[in-house]
């Protein structure tokens, strides 16, 4: 028999209601890879009830689109989508807007788009697989496509299944744009096919502003990754709605910490126990390495569900999210573009910033955002700050730009990983032997000036590659401190000089008063001046005080 077991209240104030397994007392299992909506309400998985914000998207719009960082919940939406408009009212229940008189259950034809599902290596491939997947929405309905296009028939679809329910159709698009990034990064080769499928999607997409068509559309929602212009892909659909950084939509995918804490409580307590520390403790290291998303101006703050998931499934915090995805592209372009890499923690840009962008003119600070390697840290007036979201994102990520950019052999990845432990412990003459066998193993060959900004830059990298909470270019009252690492009973002060002196780092931390705002914070403050040498390519000197 199916059960259902109230839960506490969650951040929208209302009591919610989730799947309860056949088996008394048996935890709800853990939807990894689960996308079904179907399938974790009938099946015993654990689902987040995020119905009501979900109430409000169907109730005060029609046409919508979303961007959100992969494997962050899109087709699941799309599934859940697709489930309320057939009117699968039992799949609903105990959840928020199966509360009477929320929604009326009318049945709605619904077709859904699934780019996933398609072969993207060619736009010939593009073509045949949206024909595939229109025959076989009709072929669902028992009707036939007689139209000579995929453009057409897309139309006709839509009118006739309008024709033949009496109610309005809804059209759900999962990863529209899965045909253009994925040949992102690929030479004029991939540029070329990106432009042939851009130009497919345009014709495709520009279906639903025809006057016979959007008299029978009910609802559209169109999600992906990246917000590519209106001028390049929506030209013919002008009128979607993009929320991908309204605020009311903030936490309509991911986890709050509400949520992480209402839903996961046993998991929560298990994962304490494997790790042999408290729920207190477990949680807040859940939070370092997962939590930090945020996407509007709403200070709501969201935790990566793919990697909280699997870290609740192995029992061990481990980089899931990156491991199944390295942004070989984005490192690509942040060296093509020469890219001050310190200055990504930290990265002060306005509201342009995270607009859409050309297949033909793409902008780093807009892909990092929109791919989940950056995030919004803070926002003053018109003036957004981004920051790694969490722990994952910045230790792997910087890793990445660290072995890709300088070219660094990967069996130099154990000096890095051991770094933060050195400075920890304060064990300062291995931390520079690790240091200085980083700096060796990147190949003389490598065409980059080699100054202060350079060192700085490789220094950085590894710091964070290592887990160390290194922050480059920390303003102060009085300048600029190179960096800062912090950690619970100390803080590092470290001003770095080429072909200089390590005293005359230490000199400028002093008549700078770098030190001034970490005073009185009950922490051992230590000042590092460190000199590099361009001959040597590597650390020449380094100097120690304690304060």
């Amino acid at each position: 028999m199916e059960m259902y077991r109230d839960f506490p209240s969650t951040d929208t104030g209302f009591t919610v209601s989730a799947y309860h397994s056949p088996q008394e007392g048996a935890m709800y299992k853990l939807p990894i890879g689960i996308q079904s909506f179907e399938v974790m309400r009938t099946r015993g998985f654990v689902y987040v009830d995020k119905t009501e914000t979900i109430h409000r998207l169907v109730t005060e719009g029609m046409y919508y689109f979303l961007a959100r960082p992969r494997r962050f919940g899109k087709s699941l939406l799309v599934s859940t989508l697709r489930c309320l408009f057939e009117g699968q009212r039992e799949l609903f229940e105990g959840l928020w807007i199966a509360e009477p008189g929320r929604w009326d259950w009318q049945p709605h034809p619904v077709v859904v788009i699934d780019f996933n599902q398609i072969a993207l290596d060619t736009p010939e491939h593009l073509h045949q697989g949206l024909l595939y997947q229109l025959a076989q929405r009709a072929a669902e309905s028992q009707l036939t496509l007689t139209s000579p296009s995929y453009v057409s028939q897309f139309g006709e679809l839509l009118t006739n299944l309008h024709r033949q329910s009496g109610q309005p159709v809804v059209v759900l698009i999962d990863e529209y744009d899965k045909p253009l990034i994925e040949h992102l990064g690929k030479g004029e080769a991939g540029l070329a096919v990106a432009r042939a499928n851009r130009d497919i999607l345009r014709s495709f997409f520009g279906v639903l502003k025809g006057a016979d068509v959007a008299d029978a559309t009910r609802f559209v929602l169109l999600t992906g990754v990246s917000r590519f212009s209106r001028v390049s892909v929506f030209s013919a659909l002008n009128n979607l709605n993009d929320i991908s950084m309204h605020s009311a939509y903030a936490a309509l995918l991911g986890y709050t910490q509400t949520e992480l804490d209402t839903y996961f409580a046993a998991y929560l307590g298990r994962l304490a126990e494997t790790m042999e520390t408290t729920v207190k403790a477990t949680t807040e290291a859940l939070a370092r390495y997962y939590d930090g998303y945020r996407f509007s101006r709403r200070a709501c703050k969201v935790y990566n569900p793919f990697s909280v998931l699997a870290a609740f499934n192995h029992g061990e915090l481990r980089n899931y999210w990156f491991e199944t995805g390295t942004p070989t592209f984005l490192v690509k372009l942040l060296r093509e573009r020469r890219y001050a890499l310190p200055k990504l923690e930290g990265l002060e840009v306005d509201a342009t910033a995270f607009s859409t962008f050309e297949i033909d003119r793409l902008t780093p600070e807009a892909l990092l955002f929109q791919t989940g390697y950056l995030t919004i840290a803070k926002v003053e007036g018109e003036i957004y700050t981004l920051d790694y979201p969490n722990q994952e994102v910045k230790t792997s990520f910087t890793k990445a730009l660290l072995l890709a950019i300088e070219r660094i052999a990967p069996d130099v990845t154990s000096h890095v990983l051991r770094l933060s432990g050195y400075l920890r412990v304060g064990n300062l003459d291995a931390f520079f032997t690790a240091m200085t066998a980083i700096f060796a193993a990147i190949p003389y060959d490598i065409e980059t000036k080699r100054d202060e900004a350079y060192f700085h830059t490789i220094f950085y990298l590894a710091m964070s590659a290592s887990g160390g909470a290194a922050q480059s270019s920390v303003l102060t009252s009085r300048g600029r401190i190179d960096m800062v690492v912090t950690f619970p009973d100390k803080v590092y002060i470290i001003e770095f000089k080429c072909n200089q002196s390590t005293e005359t780092a230490l000199r400028q931390i002093h008549a700078q008063g770098y030190a001034e705002p970490y005073q009185g914070s009950g922490k051992k403050i230590v000042l590092l001046g460190i000199n590099f040498g361009t001959e040597t390519r590597n650390v020449e000197a380094w100097a120690m005080e304690e304060m």
